[in-house]
């Protein structure tokens, strides 16, 4: 920063200059100008490097860090925060419209399916499901879309650059060190690559299983593949790449350029949601072998750490426990921002950028913030452009009228903050390991009495009690696995779990604490001892409880376990070790929860379907639940249209579960985000990812509001340069003393 003009001209005239004359006053002096200059350069408390003031730059924060962003692995809400804005499948959710509507991405138009029977000859759109042998999805993609900026992509001589490779180039450690990068452009070839890449065997793709049931050909193309790469492992002692060009996926196949096809079996209405999801985005071949080298996975040059799309955003900075950066692509292809929503968008703003050409943000930083209160105090000064709410921080920034209505404090109003609200299409839930002994279902000896005990448990864990203290009411008791917001659910006295519950006065009342201890002597643990043996029953729970209020959640479930005489032990542990024992079957209990996919009942039902079992099939299924007559309706439902004979279906389904108690049900949040007023065009949406192309800053407005929050106080500074100058006044009047005595 320049030096204020009034220092300099009194510097050069000598009133303030000494030379080297006169020390401790120049020290002062130099001291004053410092803290004064300091006092003038912004906000002291600014966490961001100077470079980024005033920039396009969206600050956001993330807590868990993502195992996977390699798009045919990642399947968590903490992962498709940054692989929905890289990676784009053929369709995507309307910004604004509800309910749901898919609309193309990179594809032209949304995909009908055309119905088959088992000899080949197509059907009538009202054909019944049972004469539906083959649904066909023929996707035309649109011509020009480019790949983001990547080494893999890059051209010397005739070849590539930087594949295949011996071993990786002296002064390699990260995706920056290539100096050459390329991109070119999407083709129908690399989506049926990627669809090939669910059977890959070294990748462990979450929904191969579920793929599997309907996509002609994946099951034995991932059988071949296992194959294939023992044999190239056993005769290279490597995991080598694999060219997935080669292989043969009957149901799916390239028609042209811009043009592939999808076979699946039977009638899956669904299968139009899959082809929004990551799963189904592009994946080069470049980019697959690129990554693939020897070296490569030593020092994280994967596609689990570089993901490589068209999508707006490319990842430019990975530092998982500190600060992930998500810059524009500069080959994104101009898609613009919607002009139709539902009513009241126009009202709250969304529909002033109509027709503008997306992304409106050059840069999105993610820091990680493992603690509640820094996050809330950063948003609270403007260097976080939104949050969440909270428990420790409900009462300061949300009020609650004598009506239930909600509204923002006084101080949040003040400050411009804006409160939105919407119910999640979510579900949470502790899940039960079905292959467990003491409280699994699997083996039919005991199958009867540990039904008993997971009653025992999920009626004496008081979800009104836990929302009230743990979500401030934020939240509604689950009285089975469909949220509210989705077809299936059933409201009032009809949608209740008689196992749990009695309808009382217009609303469901938890049975009594008495019928959980009847239900765990009839288990054999009256009093929470064992009948046999006498000794103390003993459940351990797995979790990844940390940070502000583990430890108060941890004393509550302890609580209502004592509450029936039952040792709860709680085994906390990081993300990586609590994922990698749900998929080994060593887990008793655990938390997990679950957000919709896509709108529809069979996207929550599927968790418990026993093909889906996370054991032995790699599912969803994370309590291996499996029950036959359930299996059965679940696959009569999931290729039903939403209708009455639909929903006694499921309403069969539910009685199941409940009966069986594989889960403890636990609630349905209800979603409070708060976002400050130079933060645009932000709507919320649970079942589309790819939000942040359509947000806006108002960079002045954010500028000007930060330094009004931040604004240093300089009076201690003028007090400090004060004393200093009283401090060196007599010194200088000495010195100047002297000189005059030596003159004279």
């Amino acid at each position: 920063m320049r030096i204020p003009l009034w220092i300099r001209a009194k510097t050069a005239s000598g009133a303030l200059g000494t030379g080297g004359r006169y020390p401790a006053v120049q020290a002062v002096l130099t001291i004053a100008a410092t803290l004064f200059l300091a006092a003038c350069s912004g906000p002291w408390n600014d966490p961001y490097p100077a470079a980024e003031r005033g920039a396009n730059i969206l600050y956001t924060a993330f807590a868990e860090r993502p195992k996977h962003l390699d798009p045919v692995q990642s399947y968590s809400e903490d992962e498709i925060t940054f692989t929905a804005q890289i990676y784009e499948p053929p369709l995507q959710y309307h910004y604004l419209k509800r309910p749901y509507q898919v609309i193309p991405a990179t594809a032209v138009a949304v995909p009908r399916p055309r119905y088959l029977d088992a000899s080949g000859r197509e059907l009538p759109d009202t054909a019944d499901a049972a004469r539906i042998a083959y649904s066909e999805y023929q996707i035309e993609l649109k011509p020009g879309i480019r790949y983001q900026p990547h080494p893999a992509f890059a051209k010397s001589g005739d070849g590539h650059a930087y594949h295949p490779m011996s071993a990786l180039p002296p002064g390699i450690d990260v995706l920056g060190d290539f100096p050459l990068r390329d991109s070119r452009e999407l083709v129908a070839e690399d989506y049926v690559y990627a669809i090939k890449r669910l059977a890959h065997p070294r990748l462990h793709s979450p929904i191969l299983g579920l793929m599997g049931e309907y996509i002609i050909g994946l099951p034995e193309l991932a059988k071949q593949l296992s194959a294939e790469a023992k044999s190239t492992a056993a005769g290279r002692g490597d995991g080598a790449w694999i060219d997935l060009r080669r292989q043969t996926l009957s149901g799916v196949e390239v028609i042209d350029r811009y043009r592939y096809r999808i076979r699946i079996k039977g009638k899956y209405p669904q299968f139009v949601y899959w082809l929004t999801m990551p799963f189904f985005a592009p994946m080069a071949w470049e980019a697959d072998r690129f990554h693939s080298q020897p070296g490569m996975a030593e020092k994280n040059l994967t596609l689990d750490w570089y993901p490589v799309g068209t999508g707006p955003y490319m990842l430019t900075e990975n530092n998982p426990n500190a600060r992930m950066v998500l810059e524009r692509n500069p080959h994104f292809r101009g898609e613009t921002y919607p002009c139709a929503g539902e009513a009241g968008d126009a009202d709250e703003g969304l529909l002033e950028d109509c027709g503008k050409t997306l992304p409106f943000i050059d840069k999105v930083v993610f820091s990680r913030e493992k603690e509640q209160i820094p996050y809330w105090n950063k948003f609270l000064q403007g260097y976080y452009d939104a949050s969440g709410i909270a428990s420790d921080s409900f009462d300061q920034a949300v009020q609650v009228g004598q009506g239930g209505e909600v509204s923002l404090t006084d101080d949040m109003r003040a400050q411009g903050i804006r409160l939105s609200t919407s119910v999640a299409t979510s579900s949470f839930y502790m899940g039960f390991n079905w292959l467990d002994p003491q409280v699994g279902g699997a083996d039919p000896k005991t199958a009867d009495r540990n039904r008993k005990l997971r009653q025992a448990i999920g009626l004496v864990l008081d979800q009104e009690e836990f929302i009230s203290i743990f979500l401030n009411g934020r939240g509604v008791p689950a009285q089975g696995p469909i949220p509210p917001s989705i077809f299936g659910h059933r409201p009032g006295a009809a949608g209740i779990n008689p196992e749990m519950y009695e309808w009382q006065e217009g609303k469901p009342v938890r049975r009594s604490l008495e019928r959980a201890k009847s239900l765990l002597a009839e288990a054999g643990y009256p009093n929470g001892r064992s009948a046999a043996t006498g000794e103390p029953l003993i459940i351990n729970l797995d979790t990844t409880a940390t940070g502000i209020g583990s430890k108060a959640r941890v004393d509550w479930l302890t609580k209502q376990f004592k509450k029936i005489d039952v040792q709860l032990v709680v085994r906390s542990t990081d993300y990586n070790r609590f994922q990698d024992k749900v998929r080994k079957g060593a887990a008793q209990l655990f938390f997990y929860g679950w957000n919709a996919d896509y709108p529809d009942p069979e996207n929550f039902l599927f968790l418990l379907y026993g093909p889906q079992g996370k054991v032995q099939h790699s599912g969803e299924n994370a309590a291996n639940y499996r029950n036959p007559e359930y299996d059965a309706l679940f696959d009569r439902m999931r290729a039903m249209e939403s209708g009455a004979e639909r929903q006694q279906i499921i309403d069969r389904m539910v009685t199941i579960l409940r009966h069986d108690a594989p889960w403890v049900w636990g609630f349905h949040p209800k979603d409070y985000s708060l976002r400050h007023a130079w933060l645009l065009n932000r709507k919320p949406n649970k079942v589309g990812h790819n939000t942040l192309k359509y947000q806006r800053i108002d960079v002045p407005l954010r500028t000007a509001r930060r330094n009004e929050w931040n604004s240093p106080v300089a009076w201690p500074l003028a007090l400090v340069a004060a004393l200093l100058a009283t401090l060196a006044y007599p010194a200088w009047r000495g010195i100047r003393r002297r000189e005059r005595a030596t003159a004279r």
